[in-house]
């Protein structure tokens, strides 16, 4: 039907005023009821027909009606397009973070998977996470946390204690477990902690470890509880006991096991305070000919670090940073204090490797209350022994073999080295800090 007036047909203009539907009533309007049999004959779609200037039936074009009614349509709900464009990127970005997360867990998962399959001669014992959380009583008793996991009390069906080691989210493609059962997996020694099992579980990783009741080093030499006090017999024989269980790592296998983390907190002591050195999470295996080894990044921990894992210059990597790592630690048991310690009396004693060797150097003791004669042979002994570990070139050092002869000979036998110890770990750390800044900007 169309609707025609004076002069001709309406505009299609949807604000139609009364006025103008008043003119057409009063002028009247023609009717045409052919249009709809038209548009059967054309075979137009349902509402694609409409009647021209022409009076006669069309089809509408498609091409181009369609686009000009997308646009049409499109501006009117620009915003709702807007919205569903913001929620689908939003689901595109969870997806992929998704993808992301399972990727590098199923990686971890699928490294400790090929490890173990290719190891056929492991000794410890496969556990599942059901006898984990059995022999631990639902993790009820916490031991200690670190950065590589949290320690839990536990006990086997035979009655034995353990200690069980449930590893954190690795970031290291599941390395820190496989450092550490493929390093003590297969050794045992008295000096070096014993691993007893380990349990894969999807994403939970346990590492089962003999029960050290007396603790880590760290509480005895650093506390000011007088019930824990190591006298200066029972402190020698603990560090005898470490410098064994290196030298075993280093020399004893098949292949040499570099620590890399050689600190007090590492080294756990059994009921009769027999040491064994502990925590193998960044531990690397090199064959014993290898005088220089090659790392992908720093590891260890500051205070402890020798230089040249951060300061190239200085020298190769090799077992010489784990010498380092226990002259450091045995500083700290000589003095029963951090080697940095910025509330001494006086700042030559700040850094206490420094002030030891200019006592040492200037002729006179280290005085200590109350000590006996051998007592104070044996501080000396350990001072000077300290002292050649940690020299800033790594072929001053001494190997852990000749450390133990040190230890055990007698301190006449001894010499003080020609050269003394870095004034302080942050003066190496900040020229490394610098060099590193210089060679960049030459890069640039």
């Amino acid at each position: 039907m169309s609707l025609t007036s004076w002069p001709g047909q309406i505009n299609e203009d949807p604000n139609i005023s009364y006025t103008d539907l008043r003119n057409v009533f009063s002028y009247g309007f023609e009717l045409s009821w052919f249009y709809y049999t038209r548009c059967v004959s054309l075979n137009c779609r349902y509402n694609d027909c409409y009647l021209g200037d022409d009076n006669q039936a069309h089809c509408v074009d498609q091409r181009g009606w369609g686009f000009k009614y997308f646009l049409r349509r499109l501006q009117g709900n620009v915003g709702w397009y807007v919205a569903a464009i913001h929620a689908l990127g939003t689901l595109f970005v969870i997806a992929f973070l998704i993808y992301k997360w399972r990727r590098r867990h199923l990686s971890v998962y699928n490294a400790v998977e090929e490890f173990l399959q290719s190891q056929n001669n492991l000794v410890p014992i496969n556990y599942s996470f059901s006898e984990i959380k059995k022999m631990t009583k639902g993790f009820r008793e916490k031991l200690g946390e670190g950065g590589y996991g949290t320690v839990f009390k536990g006990t086997l069906r035979s009655g034995c204690l353990v200690a069980v080691k449930m590893l954190g989210q690795s970031k290291t493609n599941g390395q820190d477990f496989i450092n550490e059962v493929a390093t003590i997996g297969r050794i045992h020694h008295v000096n070096v902690v014993q691993l007893i099992g380990y349990c894969v579980h999807g994403s939970k990783r346990a590492l089962v470890y003999d029960f050290m009741p007396k603790g880590s080093l760290d509480k005895y030499i650093f506390s000011s509880d007088e019930s824990i006090f190591l006298d200066t017999k029972k402190t020698y024989n603990i560090a005898l006991g470490v410098a064994r269980g290196i030298e075993y790592l280093h020399r004893g296998c098949d292949m040499q096991i570099l620590h890399f983390d050689i600190k007090p907190h590492n080294i756990l002591l059994d009921e009769n305070f027999i040491p064994k050195v502990s925590d193998f999470g960044l531990a690397k295996l090199y064959p014993i000919k290898d005088n220089t080894i090659c790392l992908t990044a720093v590891r260890g921990t500051l205070g402890y670090m020798a230089p040249e894992l951060f300061y190239k210059n200085i020298g190769g990597i090799s077992y010489k940073a784990d010498i380092y790592s226990f002259g450091m630690m045995l500083m700290e048991m000589v003095g029963k204090r951090k080697n940095l310690n910025a509330f001494a009396e006086h700042s030559s004693q700040i850094y206490f490797p420094t002030w030891v060797y200019d006592q040492f150097n200037d002729g006179k003791d280290i005085e200590i209350d109350c000590a006996t004669e051998e007592e104070k042979q044996i501080v000396n002994k350990m001072i000077i022994v300290a002292l050649w570990c940690i020299q800033m070139n790594p072929s001053n050092r001494p190997s852990m073999n000749k450390v133990v002869e040190m230890l055990e000979g007698e301190v006449e036998h001894l010499q003080i080295p020609s050269k003394a110890p870095l004034s302080s770990p942050e003066r190496v750390i900040k020229d490394c800090e610098d060099n590193s800044s210089q060679t960049s900007s030459s890069t640039s």
